[in-house]
């Protein structure tokens, strides 16, 4: 009975890093490539911060963004770059 018990421990110990790895790439510094713009845009925090105020403008329901469809995604890039940081007056530090 121990063995099992240790070998269960070990197998969870060595599973949680693994499947929590995707969300920690995820919620920081992941690129995304605008093709109507032909530029790339770093994911990361202030990033985020513009996303939610484009869902609150639009009148849409919040998604992580990187699931997004292609198509959503680039109507986003798309207002995105008419709204700076300076006119969102998101802080960069």
């Amino acid at each position: 009975m121990p063995r099992s018990w240790s070998t269960a421990l070990l197998s969870a110990a060595l599973t949680i890093p693994v499947v929590m790895a995707p969300v920690v790439l995820r919620a920081e510094d992941h690129n995304y490539h605008d093709k109507d713009h032909n530029d790339d845009h770093r994911w990361n925090s202030h990033e985020d911060k513009a996303y939610r105020m484009y869902v609150k403008e639009k009148h849409i329901k919040y998604h992580d963004f990187s699931k997004l469809k292609a198509e959503e995604q680039q109507s986003y890039w798309g207002w995105r770059h008419g709204h700076s940081d300076a006119q969102l007056k998101i802080e960069i530090r």
